[in-house]
C-alpha cells in the first residue's frame, strides 16, 4: 500500500519499489513506474497501484479418485504480474488518493481464477488415477498436469499475469481411509516387530544355552584335572615316600657301614694300646728285675710319695705323742736324739 500525506491541498504519495503506480490527470497518463513519489491533486488524479513482487498462493480442495475416494489436495501457486499496465486495465487497482488503500479486492479475483483453474486441471487428472496410484504418484502427476494448465491458461496472459512456479504439498485420503490403508503396513510393521523380537529371544535362548554348555563342559573339565591331580598327587606321595625310604635306607646303611668302621677301628687300637702296654710292661720288669734290692726300695718310697695325699696341717693329741715317745725311747740313742729332735718340732708347730 502506497504512503500518501496531505499538505494544503495537495498529496505527496511514496510507493515501494515492489509497487507500480500509474497516475492518471483528466484522462492522460502522467505518472507511470515501480517505486515512484509524486505531489498531486485528490480531485484531479487517478491512481492505481499494482504491485510486481511474486505472490504466494496457497491452493487447498477436494477432489475424487475414479475408485469414488475423495481425496484432499495441498498446492501452492507462485505468480506475479509481469504486465502491470493490462492488469491495471482489466482488475480494479485503483486506490483512494487520501489512504492509499484499494478500493476494491483485485488480489482476491487473481487468487481465485488461479485457484480456480488449478483445481480444474487437477480435478481433471485425478478423476482418472486410483486412489493407490494417487497416494503413490499422484503429487508429480498433479504438479506436472497445473503447472501446464496454468501456463497454457489464455485468461492469465490477457490479464498480465505469470505463473512461476506450481508446487504440491500433499495429497491425503479421508481419514478412515487413510486409516484403513494404514492398517496393512501398520500390521506387517507389527509383524516385523514381532518376529525380530522372536528371533531375538530365541538367539538369547541360544547363547544362554551355550554358556551353560560350556560353563558344564568347563565343570567338567575341571574335575576331570582335579581328579588328575589327585592322581598325580598320589604318586608324587608315592615317590617322595619311596624316595624317603631309598633315603633312610641309603642313610641306615652308611651309619651300620660308618659303625662297624669305627668299631674296627677302635678294636684295633685298643689291641694296640695294649700290646703297647704290655710291652711296655714287659719293658718296665726287664729293667726292674736286673737292678739291686736298694734302689728297688728308693724307688717304691718315691712312688709311695709322689702317690700320698698331700697334708696341709697335722695335728697330734697327748695320746699319740705319748706312744711315739715311748716307741722313740725304746729305739737307739742316736735315733732317740733325732726322734727328740724331730718330735720337737711336730710338737711346736702343732695345735693342742
Amino acid at each position: 500500500m502506497a504512503d500518501i500525506t496531505a499538505r494544503l491541498g495537495w498529496r505527496h504519495l511514496r510507493a515501494a519499489p515492489t509497487a507500480h503506480v500509474r497516475c492518471h490527470r483528466r484522462g492522460r497518463l502522467v505518472h507511470d513506474g515501480p517505486g515512484l513519489s509524486f505531489w498531486f491533486r485528490a480531485l484531479t488524479a487517478a491512481l492505481s497501484e499494482v504491485p510486481v513482487d511474486d505472490r504466494e498462493l496457497a491452493v487447498s480442495f477436494h477432489a475424487r479418485t475414479s475408485d469414488f475416494q475423495d481425496v484432499g489436495v495441498q498446492a501452492t501457486v507462485t505468480y506475479r504480474i509481469h504486465d502491470p499496465a493490462t492488469a491495471a486495465a482489466r482488475l480494479d487497482f485503483s486506490i483512494d488518493p487520501d489512504t492509499g488503500a484499494w478500493r476494491g479486492a483485485p488480489l482476491e479475483q487473481i487468487a481465485t481464477l488461479l485457484t480456480e483453474s488449478a483445481q480444474q486441471h487437477a480435478l481433471d487428472v485425478l478423476a482418472r488415477t486410483t486412489l493407490a496410484s494417487a497416494l503413490a504418484d499422484g503429487v508429480a502427476t498433479v504438479r506436472e498436469r497445473v503447472g501446464g494448465g496454468l501456463a497454457a491458461e489464455p485468461r492469465l496472459p490477457a490479464t498480465g499475469i505469470e505463473v512461476v512456479a506450481v508446487r504440491v504439498v500433499a495429497i491425503r485420503p479421508e481419514p478412515e481411509v487413510e486409516r484403513a490403508l494404514r492398517t496393512p503396513a501398520r500390521e506387517q510393521i507389527q509383524q516385523e516387530a514381532d518376529r525380530a523380537t522372536y528371533e531375538r529371544r530365541a538367539v538369547a535362548v541360544e547363547r544362554e544355552r551355550a554358556i551353560a554348555e560350556n560353563e558344564l563342559a568347563s565343570k567338567i573339565e575341571l574335575a576331570r584335572r582335579e581328579e588328575q591331580l589327585v592322581e598325580q598327587s598320589g604318586i608324587n606321595a608315592r615317590r617322595r615316600a619311596e624316595e624317603s625310604a631309598a633315603a633312610d635306607a641309603v642313610r641306615a646303611d652308611a651309619e651300620a657301614s660308618r659303625t662297624v668302621r669305627l668299631a674296627r677301628a677302635e678294636a684295633e687300637a685298643a689291641e694296640r694300646i695294649g700290646a703297647a702296654r704290655a710291652e711296655a710292661q714287659a719293658a718296665w720288669l726287664r729293667v726292674h728285675s736286673a737292678a739291686d734290692p736298694a734302689t728297688l726300695h728308693a724307688l717304691a718310697v718315691t712312688r709311695l710319695a709322689e702317690n700320698l695325699p698331700r697334708i696341709d696341717s697335722l695335728t697330734l693329741s697327748p695320746d699319740v705323742v705319748t706312744g711315739l715317745l715311748a716307741k722313740l725311747g725304746a729305739a737307739p740313742a742316736g735315733g732317740a736324739a733325732g726322734a727328740e729332735g724331730a718330735g720337737g718340732g711336730p710338737a711346736a708347730g702343732a695345735r693342742p
